[in-house]
């Protein structure tokens, strides 16, 4: 790879980091050319994008970085790696958790999820449980709506007591 190509890749790499705030690094070099294409095809039903990439390169592009801070990675960066980005904090995890129910890769090294860093194959647990923003903004949406259809519910069934109590005493006094 020429230096002119280097360069090049790392602008690349640069510009994905910067528009994208879900980034996983992943090791799959243990899956056979099947299992990585499945990977790759679930990857895209999902929304995903799965890059191999070189480690000292993306490095170098997380450095050109400057509105983020990926400093914790960089210790990730080691071995094969395979970089994952999407738009859903949680997309990438959940992918990763299903897939090793019938391959033991990809493994996580480490992510980054707006604006927080998770290293360490424990992580997955943590990352898959991440709510959208889509999820979030529904559970907040029910929660607020929730008082509201009680006091409704309330005002509701009470009127109904009421009436009821009035018909009653009107027909006990007549």
């Amino acid at each position: 790879m020429t230096r002119q190509e280097k360069d090049q890749l790392i602008s690349e790499l640069t510009q994905v980091l910067q528009e994208k705030n879900v980034l996983y690094l992943t090791d799959a070099s243990g899956l056979d050319a099947e299992a990585t294409t499945l990977l790759r095809r679930e990857s895209v039903k999902n929304n995903i994008t799965l890059r191999v990439v070189k480690n000292s390169l993306l490095r170098k592009a997380m450095e050109r970085v400057e509105d983020k801070n990926f400093q914790e990675l960089y210790g990730s960066l080691v071995g094969q790696t395979a970089l994952m980005t999407g738009d859903i904090g949680n997309g990438p995890a959940r992918l990763i958790k299903e897939f090793n129910k019938k391959h033991d890769m990809p493994a996580l090294k480490a992510a980054y999820v707006e604006e927080a860093c998770y290293v360490g194959a424990d992580q997955l647990e943590a990352l898959t449980s991440i709510k959208s923003k889509e999820e979030l903004i529904g559970e907040i949406v029910s929660l607020l709506q929730s008082p509201a259809k009680n006091v409704l519910g309330a005002l509701q069934s009470g009127g109904n007591t009421i009436s009821g109590l009035v018909k009653a005493l009107e027909s006990r006094g007549a």
